[in-house]
Order: structure tokens, then sequence, then C-alpha cells
């Protein structure tokens, strides 16, 4: 569905029940099904809403909702309290019975995080584990991934009935056309189509995304890009990516590999990357990276978490890191800005909270950018935090206008 132009499929000819032995007209069974459809995921609508979203006519919803409602399809839930002097709070409208929910599955190089959350994107159940993705084979990896599903869907009082839609976010690029993971860094997964794995774990139909632009994705709907259609999120952990917001909508490219800025070659005589190439943006600014350059200097007991704590508490030698890491990924930003033209940068992942990594890529952003670019251009942190993916996730599995047309597992399989 998409917001300015209407939901797809809308026809709307301002038509009115047919009078023939048959029933309602085909027209009107289409564009019923259209407003049960969009109440079915999203979050409750007025009336005013779903003559915005479907397209059709003030008249024509007036006319269907009614029905809907003599029919028991859809209740009434009253809207937020109106500004005093204003009149009655709107109405809103949503199906009848029981909520529906969304699933978000989060899959990081070193995590699994499931989230059950309403229509609105509120969480009502979450859970995570760490698990080394990296090493671990993919079947294992989604049957704990299916098994974390189902506990959310007990502990929100939810069934499979009730599901809208299940998004996931995995560490490796996704072929849209096939569904599968095209690039060898995700070690164990080239070929498999994560969506349809999990969905045969799960019984429910799954949509996947690479997790760069799944982070964007949580980003764009729910955090610090909103209101932004051209966007850039880099996500700095584990691993480097980029997910691309363009006239907002996901931009994937062919075969699903656009934004993997970890894999743009800095030194020819660099150290070999998991991709297969040598000396790649990721193995030098990467959070792995990172903890091997300081632990001489700290101990070999140092992880990314006290790395991060010595960042908070302003540690010079850290922070000199950071802001070196920070000046190489800028550097590499500055050059997809200049193709791109985006409104904001917005910085994410486990490392991507450091003010030093910020301040590093700003910095070369403000230096190699075209300076054209570089004034009409914002480095900000991401709002999300590692809530990023999974609240992505959440807008995968809701179909939001930015992933329209996203194929499914359903989709995949059928191919």
């Amino acid at each position: 569905m998409t917001e300015a132009g209407g939901a797809r499929g809308a026809v709307d000819t301002d038509e009115t029940v047919g009078t023939d032995e048959s029933g309602p007209s085909a027209l009107r069974t289409t564009n019923r099904a259209l407003v049960l459809d969009l109440l079915g995921r999203s979050e409750p609508l007025s009336r005013s809403e779903l003559t915005r979203r479907t397209g059709l006519s003030r008249s024509t919803v007036s006319s269907i909702v009614k029905e809907l409602m003599t029919e028991g399809h859809l209740a009434e839930t009253s809207g937020e309290p109106a500004p005093k002097g204003t009149g009655r709070p709107p109405t809103r409208l949503t199906l009848a019975g029981d909520p529906r929910v969304l699933v978000g599955v989060d899959i990081g190089h070193r995590h699994v995080r499931v989230a059950v959350s309403d229509l609105a994107s509120d969480i009502l159940s979450e859970r995570e584990v760490a698990y080394d993705v990296d090493r671990e084979p993919a079947p294992p990896t989604l049957d704990l991934t299916a098994k974390m599903v189902r506990e959310c869907l007990a502990e929100a009082g939810a069934d499979e009935s009730r599901v809208v839609g299940v998004g996931m976010g995995v560490p490796g690029p996704i072929d849209p056309r096939t569904g599968t993971i095209v690039s060898p860094i995700l070690p164990g997964w080239v070929t498999l189509q994560p969506s349809v794995e999990l969905a045969d774990r799960i019984g429910l139909d799954v949509r996947t995304d690479n997790d760069a632009n799944v982070g964007a994705l949580g980003e764009l709907v729910h955090g610090a890009a909103r209101g932004h259609d051209d966007v850039i999120y880099v996500k700095v952990a584990g691993g480097i990516g980029a997910g691309l917001i363009l006239a907002g909508r996901l931009h994937r490219g062919v075969t699903g590999i656009a934004g993997e800025i970890g894999h743009v070659r800095l030194d020819d005589d660099g150290p070999v990357c998991r991709c297969g190439n040598r000396g790649c943006l990721e193995t030098q600014v990467a959070a792995p990276r990172l903890v091997e350059l300081l632990r001489p200097a700290y101990g070999v007991e140092l992880d990314v978490e006290r790395m991060l704590a010595l960042s908070r508490a302003e540690d010079a030698g850290v922070n000199r890191i950071f802001d070196d890491a920070g000046r190489a990924i800028g550097r590499v930003l500055a050059d997809l800005s200049n193709h791109l033209n985006p409104a904001v940068i917005v910085v994410g992942g486990a490392v991507g909270v450091s003010p030093s990594l910020l301040r590093g890529i700003r910095d070369s952003v403000a230096r190699y950018a075209q300076p054209d670019t570089a004034s009409a251009l914002r480095v900000i942190p991401g709002s999300l935090g590692e809530h990023a993916g999974v609240m992505g996730a959440l807008a995968l599995a809701k179909d939001v206008p930015a992933v329209a047309g996203l194929p499914t597992a359903a989709d995949h399989r059928s191919a």
C-alpha cells in the first residue's frame, strides 16, 4: 500500500452496491477487501485516514464502513482526546475481535532478537539471546529463532491466527528476486532462503531483508529518519553496512547488495576480508578490529561492551581509535553522498553510539563531500540504538509503504 497514491489495487468510481441478484458488485467486493486489508495491517484509523490511504472517495469509504460495522467486521474506538474547546475526540476504526499482532526478528552477527507488537508497533513481548550466528550453521539458528517466536507469541497472549505478518533482518545481503543469501560474508547461509526456512518452522509467511536495510527502515518509520525521503543509514557493529532510502523507498539494487559499504576496498595490500577481497573498510573499522587494535594497551579481556564504556568515560586512547574509524567510514560515506545527495546520514549499530566515532564521520563528510552536498546534509545518531533492527523488522511485517512490493516467503516458494 502507498500513502500518496492510495493503496495498491484501489479502484473507485463512487461505486454503490450492485442491484443484481448476485449481491455486491465485483468493484464493491474489491473495495471492501481493500478497507479490511488496510485495517488488518495498521493501527486504528479514522474515516478520513481510510479515505486518504485507500484513495477511495469519502462517500465510498463511509458506505463501506457502515456496511462492515453492521455485519460485525469493524469496531469503533476513541482516539486521542481533542484539545479543549475543539470538539469530541475522533473515532477510529479497527477490525472486530481479537487484536492483531506483528512479529519482528532481528538476527545479527552475535545475537537473535524477537519481538511481538500490536499494529501500532508497541512492543508486547521481546526476547534476546546472545548467539554466534557467524559460526553456527543456519538450521540451528533458525530453529532457535522459531522457538523464540513461539515463546514471544505465548507471552503476548496471541496465537498464529492473530499474526498479520512476520518481518526478519539477517546479517547478509538478500537477492530480492530469489530470497537467497548472495554473499559469502555469512558462512553456511549462502543460497539459503531464510524467509522460506523460517516460514516452514513457524507456519507463517515471512518477509526478509538485509540487517542494514531493516535498520534503515526502523529509523525511517520510528526513529531519527522520520520525515525524510532520502537517507543513508550506516550500521557500525560486527560488520559495516548501509541501508539506502531513496525517494521514500528502500533501495536494494538488482541483486540486493546496494549499500554494502563495508566491502569498499581501501588498501590493495590489506588483510583478507571475509568477502574474499583485501583491505575492505570492514577489515579496518568493524568492532572486532577495533577491539584487536586496543587490546595491547587495555588487556586481552577487553570486549566491545568495555570498549564502549571507556569511550563514554572519555578515555583518550579508545576515543582516538573511534575517531580514526569514524574518519575512515566518513570518507566512504562522503563519496556515497556525492552520488545520492541525501538529507541525512543516520549512524547506528553497537559501535555507532560512540560520540567520537560520530564526530569522525562528520569531519570526513564535511571535508570530502562536495560543498553543496555537505551543506544540505546532516549526520545524526540513530534514536533506536540496537532496537533499530527489530523495529524495522516489525515495519517489514506491517508492509509499510517504504517496502511495498518486497516478496515474501510464499512468493519465493512459488517462484
